[in-house]
């Protein structure tokens, strides 16, 4: 059955009216919310405030490297400390290495650009931040549902947003309400501010519904892949925080690994590629297996028995995009009764590799917009005065220092590296030219014919590992009894068209293990295979697809990973 013929026979659906909704629990979503509180409490008011979150709990679906830059929380939660913030970790020394396969070139610290720099920051485990941030919502008198994906947008008459509606429970796999089916219920604002993170369900048809990136350069995509490890206390250097370049990555592809020291002998390690690479044959989550493998790296992870060190311990596991095309590629974040805030919209900084600081400051931004709104009648208007805070803020200067950083990438590391240290070390971020993108990521992947095969070679089960025990510790879990929630515009392409001309580019850039081409039962060739189930909701295929056959909705509430500590 369609949405509609659900609704026809089961509805209407429960409306809840509020004052501002807001879809995404993260910490652009619940920074919005605390401030709308914060202000409402100091004028002696109410406002009322709903957060959806599509995760099992706040944190949940939150994967991010991560250091943090406290600037902004300080600004929204001056007594963060005293408040026992999970800013544990402070950052005591930075690396920036050039890797080979075998050498390494470590960057002197007084040659790196200040945004290299970390001097006050902090590694964390946004996950638990993203809870943290829930727990001060909360008090204030929030109200957040968890589990409860937003999977509608709702509109008013004249074309403004009327608010979301959540999807349905209980469908099953053919698409019939099952015996345990609930209708979604609706979620009515004054305001509504989307924060669901890096190519959002609802961002995307918001972006296109409203042409909110006319004369914009096309948004750029990196693919983190992340792993938690705990390792031997004696390979376990607190507060250090190493970034690479260059090796496994061919020069003309943009990726980079990182290595942070948490607290508790724990440590972070990750890599990014750029979703605008060429060769379809690349695979991230491969390119991140490979990386460990460098002497570099594995050091700290394998064990040394003559002087009796212990093998590290690999404990979780996620995937998530990345926006990375910075102040030029930031669409319009405003439209009649509502907002973008955070990395919905693109905010993070790709030269810092930094996003929590930018997503706490426009969410405070945006509520700061949206409370002087409803204080003064209004509603299902443009919040224009978001707008105008952000291009007089600290983050709008910040962004564009950095408008280049990426850009300069698709002429070659070595190129990028004298071009970034120029603009950056040289001229403080104070740049007279600017570099435009002129196509979206899907549209540089090359013809397969036209391209090397990579031979990654096999995990060892000890360093390296293969998607699927990555996605057992992640933590994710979908109902198996229910749609797929990755759907194929035309169900031919895969083969016709992407194992055609790309050799199935699917069944690689997915480092989840969701799409395999499978021998057809019919006998008759292969066919796409979608393991729904598997899906971490990184957006990969919904950005990376040659076709963009596939795109990514939300599935039932409550799915996914369940990341917490990562």
């Amino acid at each position: 059955m369609t949405n509609e013929e659900i609704l026809a026979q089961y509805g209407p659906r429960e409306a809840m009216e509020y004052d501002v909704v807001i879809v995404g629990g993260g910490p652009a979503g619940l920074s919005t919310a605390i401030r709308l509180k914060q202000l409402a409490q100091e004028k002696g008011q109410d406002v009322s405030v709903v957060v959806l979150e599509k995760g099992s709990e706040p944190g949940a679906h939150t994967l991010s490297g991560a250091i943090m830059d406290p600037q902004a929380l300080t600004e929204l939660i001056p007594d963060w400390k005293a408040k026992g913030a999970p800013l544990n970790q402070p950052v005591t020394n930075d690396a920036m290495v050039f890797l080979g396969e075998k050498s390494s070139l470590r960057t002197p610290n007084w040659l790196l650009p200040k945004c290299f720099h970390n001097e006050g920051n902090y590694i964390v485990r946004l996950g638990f931040v993203s809870k943290w941030l829930a727990d001060q919502a909360e008090a204030l008198g929030v109200e957040i549902f968890p589990g409860f994906a937003a999977a509608e947008v709702l509109f008013n008459d004249d074309g403004s947003i009327k608010g979301v509606a959540t999807g349905n429970m209980g469908i099953g796999k053919d698409g019939e309400p099952t015996g345990d089916f609930q209708l979604g219920m609706e979620l009515h604002g004054k305001y509504t501010i989307f924060a669901e993170g890096a190519r959002g369900h609802l961002g995307k048809q918001l972006i296109a519904h409203f042409k909110l990136d006319a004369g914009k350069d096309p948004q750029a995509y990196g693919i983190g892949i992340k792993e938690l490890w705990e390792i031997d206390p004696a390979r376990h250097k607190p507060g250090t925080v190493v970034h690479t370049a260059g090796w496994p990555l061919q020069p003309d592809t943009y990726g980079g690994g990182f290595l942070y020291h948490l607290e508790g002998n724990l440590v972070t390690l990750g890599f990014i590629t750029g979703l605008d690479y060429a060769n379809p044959y690349i695979s991230p989550f491969e390119e991140m297996q490979r990386w460990k493998t460098h002497p570099n790296i594995r050091w700290y992870l394998e064990g040394d028995e003559t002087k009796g060190i212990k093998p590290a311990k690999r404990l979780s596991y996620g995937a998530r995009a990345i926006t990375a095309g910075g102040i030029l590629s930031l669409p319009k974040f405003v439209f009649p009764g509502g907002a973008l805030v955070g990395c919905e919209a693109g905010f993070l900084n790709v030269s810092r590799i930094k996003g929590s600081h930018a997503a706490i400051k426009t969410g405070m931004m945006a509520a700061e917009a949206a409370y002087d709104a409803i204080a003064a009648g209004r509603q299902g208007d443009t919040l224009s005065a978001y707008e105008a805070a952000f291009e007089n803020s600290w983050l709008y200067d910040e962004l564009y220092k950095s408008r280049n950083f990426k850009a300069w990438f698709k002429k070659g590391l070595s190129t990028a590296s004298v071009m970034n240290g120029i603009e950056q070390f040289l001229l403080k971020g104070n740049i007279p030219w600017t570099l435009h993108r002129d196509k979206p990521d899907h549209l540089y992947l090359k013809p397969a014919a036209q391209c090397q095969p990579i031979d990654y070679p096999k995990p060892d089960g000890k360093l390296t590992f293969d998607r699927l025990s990555s996605v057992f510790i992640s933590g994710t879990n979908h109902s198996e009894d229910q749609p797929a929630h990755l759907l194929l515009k035309d169900a031919g392409v895969p083969v016709n068209i992407n194992l055609a001309q790309y050799a199935a580019p699917e069944t690689r850039y997915c480092p989840a293990g969701v799409y395999e081409m499978v021998d057809d039962e019919a006998g008759s060739g292969k066919r796409l295979q979608i393991n729904a189930q598997n899906c971490v909701h990184c957006k990969t295929c919904d950005i990376k697809d040659p076709t963009q056959n596939i795109t990514w909705v939300t599935p039932e509430g409550g799915g996914g990973p369940t990341y917490a500590g990562m």
